[in-house]
Protein backbone atom coordinates (compact mmCIF):
# COMPACT_ATOMS: atom_id res chain seq x y z
CA UNK A 1 0.00 0.00 0.00
CA UNK A 2 0.96 3.66 -0.29
CA UNK A 3 0.90 5.65 2.93
CA UNK A 4 -2.01 8.13 2.96
CA UNK A 5 -1.08 11.78 3.19
CA UNK A 6 -2.82 12.30 6.52
CA UNK A 7 -0.42 9.88 8.21
CA UNK A 8 2.26 12.55 7.87
CA UNK A 9 -0.02 15.43 8.84
CA UNK A 10 -0.36 17.13 12.20
CA UNK A 11 -2.48 15.39 14.85
CA UNK A 12 -6.15 16.23 14.63
CA UNK A 13 -6.79 15.75 10.91
CA UNK A 14 -10.36 14.84 10.00
CA UNK A 15 -9.43 11.52 8.37
CA UNK A 16 -7.21 10.50 11.28
CA UNK A 17 -9.88 11.40 13.82
CA UNK A 18 -12.52 9.42 11.94
CA UNK A 19 -10.31 6.32 11.95
CA UNK A 20 -9.26 6.58 15.60
CA UNK A 21 -11.95 4.14 16.87
CA UNK A 22 -10.50 1.52 14.54
CA UNK A 23 -7.09 2.24 16.05
CA UNK A 24 -8.52 1.32 19.45
CA UNK A 25 -9.68 -2.01 18.01
CA UNK A 26 -6.26 -2.56 16.44
CA UNK A 27 -4.57 -1.90 19.78
CA UNK A 28 -6.96 -4.24 21.60
CA UNK A 29 -6.28 -7.01 19.08
CA UNK A 30 -2.52 -6.55 19.34
CA UNK A 31 -2.67 -6.64 23.14
CA UNK A 32 -4.76 -9.80 23.12
CA UNK A 33 -2.39 -11.48 20.67
CA UNK A 34 0.62 -10.60 22.81
CA UNK A 35 -1.08 -11.73 26.02
CA UNK A 36 -1.95 -15.14 24.58
CA UNK A 37 1.45 -15.73 22.98
CA UNK A 38 3.96 -18.14 24.49
CA UNK A 39 7.27 -17.12 22.90
CA UNK A 40 9.51 -19.97 21.81
CA UNK A 41 13.18 -19.81 22.74
CA UNK A 42 16.03 -21.28 20.72
CA UNK A 43 19.56 -22.11 21.83
CA UNK A 44 21.12 -19.28 19.84
CA UNK A 45 21.01 -15.52 20.43
CA UNK A 46 18.21 -13.75 18.57
CA UNK A 47 18.51 -10.14 17.43
CA UNK A 48 15.38 -8.47 16.07
CA UNK A 49 15.65 -5.39 13.86
CA UNK A 50 12.24 -3.72 13.75
CA UNK A 51 10.56 -0.36 13.93
CA UNK A 52 7.56 1.38 15.43
CA UNK A 53 5.90 2.35 12.14
CA UNK A 54 4.84 0.65 8.94
CA UNK A 55 6.84 1.32 5.82
CA UNK A 56 10.51 1.52 5.05
CA UNK A 57 12.47 2.85 7.99
CA UNK A 58 15.67 1.12 6.85
CA UNK A 59 15.42 -2.27 8.55
CA UNK A 60 16.92 -4.29 5.71
CA UNK A 61 20.06 -2.10 5.29
CA UNK A 62 20.47 -2.26 9.08
CA UNK A 63 20.27 -6.06 9.07
CA UNK A 64 22.84 -6.20 6.26
CA UNK A 65 25.19 -3.90 8.19
CA UNK A 66 24.82 -5.96 11.37
CA UNK A 67 25.43 -9.19 9.43
CA UNK A 68 28.67 -7.72 8.08
CA UNK A 69 29.73 -6.59 11.56
CA UNK A 70 29.04 -10.03 13.04
CA UNK A 71 30.94 -11.74 10.22
CA UNK A 72 33.95 -9.56 11.01
CA UNK A 73 33.77 -10.93 14.55
CA UNK A 74 33.82 -14.49 13.23
CA UNK A 75 30.12 -15.09 13.93
CA UNK A 76 27.93 -16.91 11.40
CA UNK A 77 24.55 -15.16 11.44
CA UNK A 78 21.49 -16.54 9.70
CA UNK A 79 18.71 -14.12 8.77
CA UNK A 80 14.98 -14.70 9.28
CA UNK A 81 12.50 -12.83 7.10
CA UNK A 82 8.77 -13.10 6.58
CA UNK A 83 9.18 -12.86 2.81
CA UNK A 84 6.55 -10.18 2.34
CA UNK A 85 5.21 -10.17 -1.21
CA UNK A 86 6.23 -13.78 -1.87
CA UNK A 87 4.02 -16.83 -2.20
CA UNK A 88 6.10 -19.25 -0.11
CA UNK A 89 5.47 -19.74 3.60
CA UNK A 90 8.61 -21.66 4.57
CA UNK A 91 10.67 -22.46 6.40
CA UNK A 92 12.69 -22.16 3.20
CA UNK A 93 16.35 -21.30 2.75
CA UNK A 94 16.43 -18.62 0.08
CA UNK A 95 18.56 -19.24 -3.00
CA UNK A 96 18.82 -16.15 -5.28
CA UNK A 97 19.86 -18.40 -8.16
CA UNK A 98 16.69 -20.46 -7.83
CA UNK A 99 14.02 -18.26 -6.26
CA UNK A 100 12.39 -15.13 -7.63
CA UNK A 101 10.69 -12.21 -5.94
CA UNK A 102 7.25 -13.68 -6.65
CA UNK A 103 8.18 -16.69 -4.51
CA UNK A 104 10.20 -15.19 -1.66
CA UNK A 105 9.76 -11.40 -1.87
CA UNK A 106 12.29 -8.73 -2.71
CA UNK A 107 13.93 -8.28 0.70
CA UNK A 108 14.74 -11.99 1.05
CA UNK A 109 16.71 -11.94 -2.21
CA UNK A 110 18.82 -8.99 -1.07
CA UNK A 111 19.46 -10.51 2.36
CA UNK A 112 20.42 -13.89 0.91
CA UNK A 113 23.30 -12.28 -0.96
CA UNK A 114 24.88 -11.38 2.37
CA UNK A 115 24.15 -14.33 4.68
CA UNK A 116 22.08 -17.53 4.84
CA UNK A 117 18.48 -16.36 4.82
CA UNK A 118 15.33 -18.20 5.81
CA UNK A 119 11.86 -17.27 4.65
CA UNK A 120 9.49 -18.18 7.47
CA UNK A 121 6.00 -16.97 8.22
CA UNK A 122 6.35 -19.11 11.35
CA UNK A 123 9.37 -17.52 13.03
CA UNK A 124 10.03 -20.29 15.60
CA UNK A 125 10.03 -22.89 12.81
CA UNK A 126 12.44 -20.78 10.78
CA UNK A 127 14.68 -20.29 13.79
CA UNK A 128 14.80 -24.03 14.42
CA UNK A 129 15.70 -24.68 10.78
CA UNK A 130 18.48 -22.09 10.90
CA UNK A 131 19.94 -23.54 14.10
CA UNK A 132 19.90 -27.02 12.56
CA UNK A 133 21.78 -25.61 9.57
CA UNK A 134 24.59 -24.24 11.74
CA UNK A 135 23.63 -20.69 12.64
CA UNK A 136 25.65 -19.09 15.44
CA UNK A 137 23.12 -16.27 15.83
CA UNK A 138 19.76 -15.30 14.34
CA UNK A 139 19.00 -11.89 12.83
CA UNK A 140 15.32 -11.10 12.37
CA UNK A 141 14.42 -8.63 9.64
CA UNK A 142 11.24 -7.18 11.17
CA UNK A 143 9.12 -8.94 13.76
CA UNK A 144 9.41 -6.59 16.70
CA UNK A 145 5.64 -6.78 17.16
CA UNK A 146 5.59 -10.56 16.57
CA UNK A 147 5.73 -12.34 19.94
CA UNK A 148 6.15 -15.93 18.72
CA UNK A 149 9.96 -16.00 19.03
CA UNK A 150 11.81 -14.79 22.13
CA UNK A 151 14.38 -12.08 21.40
CA UNK A 152 17.62 -11.34 23.20
CA UNK A 153 18.05 -7.90 21.66
CA UNK A 154 15.50 -5.64 19.93
CA UNK A 155 16.83 -2.79 17.79
CA UNK A 156 14.28 -0.23 16.64
CA UNK A 157 15.11 1.62 13.43
CA UNK A 158 13.92 5.21 13.09
CA UNK A 159 13.85 7.05 9.75
CA UNK A 160 15.03 10.56 10.55
CA UNK A 161 13.27 11.95 7.48
CA UNK A 162 9.85 10.58 8.40
CA UNK A 163 9.79 10.27 12.18
CA UNK A 164 6.51 8.92 13.55
CA UNK A 165 4.09 10.78 11.28
CA UNK A 166 0.96 11.99 13.03
CA UNK A 167 1.74 9.83 16.07
CA UNK A 168 -1.39 7.69 15.79
CA UNK A 169 -1.92 3.94 15.60
CA UNK A 170 -3.00 2.09 12.47
CA UNK A 171 -5.17 2.86 10.57
CA UNK A 172 -5.39 6.45 11.80
CA UNK A 173 -1.61 6.79 11.59
CA UNK A 174 1.54 4.83 10.79
CA UNK A 175 2.32 3.47 14.28
CA UNK A 176 2.28 -0.31 14.74
CA UNK A 177 2.05 0.08 18.50
CA UNK A 178 2.15 2.85 21.11
CA UNK A 179 5.66 4.27 21.39
CA UNK A 180 5.76 3.59 25.13
CA UNK A 181 5.23 -0.15 24.69
CA UNK A 182 7.76 -0.34 21.86
CA UNK A 183 10.39 1.51 23.88
CA UNK A 184 9.77 -0.88 26.75
CA UNK A 185 10.95 -3.82 24.63
CA UNK A 186 13.74 -2.08 22.70
CA UNK A 187 17.39 -2.32 23.70
CA UNK A 188 18.64 0.37 21.32
CA UNK A 189 17.54 2.77 18.58
CA UNK A 190 19.20 3.21 15.20
CA UNK A 191 18.54 6.68 13.79
CA UNK A 192 19.06 6.76 10.03
CA UNK A 193 19.74 10.18 8.59
CA UNK A 194 19.12 13.59 10.09
CA UNK A 195 16.30 13.77 12.64
CA UNK A 196 14.25 16.26 10.63
CA UNK A 197 10.91 15.41 12.27
CA UNK A 198 12.06 15.57 15.89
CA UNK A 199 11.61 11.84 16.45
CA UNK A 200 13.99 11.67 19.40
CA UNK A 201 12.23 14.58 21.08
CA UNK A 202 8.90 12.80 20.56
CA UNK A 203 10.27 9.76 22.38
CA UNK A 204 11.00 11.88 25.43
CA UNK A 205 13.42 10.84 28.12
CA UNK A 206 14.68 7.28 27.88
CA UNK A 207 17.90 5.50 28.66
CA UNK A 208 18.19 3.61 25.38
CA UNK A 209 21.39 4.05 23.39
CA UNK A 210 20.85 5.90 20.09
CA UNK A 211 23.16 4.71 17.32
CA UNK A 212 23.34 7.15 14.42
CA UNK A 213 23.77 5.93 10.87
CA UNK A 214 23.28 7.03 7.27
CA UNK A 215 22.59 5.43 3.91
CA UNK A 216 25.55 6.03 1.60
CA UNK A 217 25.18 5.51 -2.17
CA UNK A 218 27.67 3.29 -3.97
CA UNK A 219 30.24 4.35 -6.55
CA UNK A 220 27.64 3.78 -9.27
CA UNK A 221 26.37 7.28 -8.53
CA UNK A 222 29.38 8.81 -10.32
CA UNK A 223 28.19 7.55 -13.70
CA UNK A 224 24.65 8.70 -12.96
CA UNK A 225 25.83 12.30 -12.62
CA UNK A 226 26.85 12.35 -16.26
CA UNK A 227 23.30 12.22 -17.68
CA UNK A 228 19.80 13.27 -16.65
CA UNK A 229 18.07 10.70 -14.43
CA UNK A 230 14.53 9.32 -14.48
CA UNK A 231 13.96 7.60 -11.14
CA UNK A 232 11.27 5.26 -9.90
CA UNK A 233 10.78 3.32 -6.67
CA UNK A 234 8.20 1.18 -4.94
CA UNK A 235 9.52 1.16 -1.38
CA UNK A 236 8.15 2.33 1.96
CA UNK A 237 9.18 5.92 1.32
CA UNK A 238 10.18 6.50 -2.34
CA UNK A 239 11.02 10.12 -1.55
CA UNK A 240 14.03 8.91 0.42
CA UNK A 241 15.48 7.32 -2.72
CA UNK A 242 14.82 10.41 -4.81
CA UNK A 243 16.42 12.62 -2.14
CA UNK A 244 19.51 10.40 -2.11
CA UNK A 245 19.93 10.86 -5.87
CA UNK A 246 19.57 14.64 -5.66
CA UNK A 247 21.88 14.94 -2.66
CA UNK A 248 24.45 12.87 -4.58
CA UNK A 249 24.53 15.43 -7.39
CA UNK A 250 22.21 13.72 -9.90
CA UNK A 251 19.95 15.74 -12.20
CA UNK A 252 16.62 14.02 -11.54
CA UNK A 253 14.19 15.13 -14.27
CA UNK A 254 11.32 12.78 -13.37
CA UNK A 255 10.21 10.78 -10.32
CA UNK A 256 7.74 7.91 -10.27
CA UNK A 257 6.56 6.65 -6.88
CA UNK A 258 4.82 3.28 -6.55
CA UNK A 259 3.39 1.46 -3.50
CA UNK A 260 5.77 -0.59 -1.37
CA UNK A 261 6.55 -4.04 -2.85
CA UNK A 262 4.77 -3.05 -6.09
CA UNK A 263 4.80 -5.76 -8.76
CA UNK A 264 5.78 -4.00 -11.94
CA UNK A 265 4.07 -4.71 -15.24
CA UNK A 266 6.09 -4.65 -18.48
CA UNK A 267 4.06 -1.72 -19.77
CA UNK A 268 4.82 0.43 -16.73
CA UNK A 269 8.56 0.00 -17.13
CA UNK A 270 8.42 0.43 -20.92
CA UNK A 271 6.70 3.80 -20.51
CA UNK A 272 9.29 5.04 -18.03
CA UNK A 273 12.23 3.81 -20.12
CA UNK A 274 10.79 5.33 -23.30
CA UNK A 275 10.39 8.67 -21.55
CA UNK A 276 14.00 8.53 -20.41
CA UNK A 277 15.34 7.50 -23.83
CA UNK A 278 13.54 10.39 -25.52
CA UNK A 279 15.46 12.77 -23.24
CA UNK A 280 18.80 10.95 -23.37
CA UNK A 281 18.35 10.14 -19.68
CA UNK A 282 19.14 7.03 -17.66
CA UNK A 283 16.45 5.08 -15.81
CA UNK A 284 17.34 4.26 -12.19
CA UNK A 285 15.71 2.39 -9.33
CA UNK A 286 16.63 0.73 -6.04
CA UNK A 287 18.13 -2.73 -5.67
CA UNK A 288 14.96 -3.80 -3.90
CA UNK A 289 12.84 -2.70 -6.86
CA UNK A 290 15.18 -4.18 -9.45
CA UNK A 291 14.62 -7.76 -8.28
CA UNK A 292 10.87 -7.25 -8.85
CA UNK A 293 11.20 -6.07 -12.46
CA UNK A 294 10.01 -8.23 -15.34
CA UNK A 295 13.03 -10.22 -16.65
CA UNK A 296 13.16 -8.35 -19.98
CA UNK A 297 13.19 -4.97 -18.22
CA UNK A 298 16.11 -5.55 -15.88
CA UNK A 299 18.80 -4.81 -18.47
CA UNK A 300 17.17 -1.46 -19.28
CA UNK A 301 17.23 -0.12 -15.71
CA UNK A 302 20.21 0.74 -13.56
CA UNK A 303 20.32 0.48 -9.78
CA UNK A 304 21.85 2.67 -7.12
CA UNK A 305 22.97 0.46 -4.22
CA UNK A 306 23.09 2.08 -0.78
CA UNK A 307 24.98 0.89 2.29
CA UNK A 308 24.22 1.71 5.90
CA UNK A 309 27.26 3.38 7.48
CA UNK A 310 27.62 3.83 11.25
CA UNK A 311 28.59 7.26 12.51
CA UNK A 312 30.55 5.54 15.29
CA UNK A 313 31.24 1.86 14.43
CA UNK A 314 32.22 1.14 18.01
CA UNK A 315 28.63 1.73 19.22
CA UNK A 316 26.94 -1.23 17.47
CA UNK A 317 29.93 -3.40 18.39
CA UNK A 318 29.49 -2.52 22.05
CA UNK A 319 25.77 -3.26 21.84
CA UNK A 320 26.35 -6.70 20.34
CA UNK A 321 29.44 -7.59 22.39
CA UNK A 322 27.57 -9.70 25.00
CA UNK A 323 25.86 -11.73 22.30
CA UNK A 324 29.09 -12.17 20.36
CA UNK A 325 30.78 -13.45 23.52
CA UNK A 326 27.85 -15.79 24.14
CA UNK A 327 28.33 -17.26 20.66
CA UNK A 328 32.04 -17.75 21.24
CA UNK A 329 31.52 -19.45 24.56
CA UNK A 330 29.14 -21.93 23.02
Amino acid sequence: MRAPAFWAAERGGVAAAALTPFSWLYRLGARSHAALARPSRVERPVICVGNFTVGGAGKTPTVLALAALLAEEGIRPHILTRGYGGSQRGPLRVDPAQHGADAVGDEALLLARAAPTWLCRDRPAGAAAAVSAGADLLLMDDGMQTPGLAKDCCIAVVDGGAGFGNGRLLPAGPLREPLASGLGRAHALVLIGVDREGALATLGSHDLPVIEASLVPGNEVRALRERPVVAFAGIGRPEKFFETLVESGCNVIARHAFPDHHRYKPGEIAAIVDYANERDAVTVTTEKDHVRLPPDAKAMVRTLPVTLTWRSPSEPRELLAPLVERCRSG
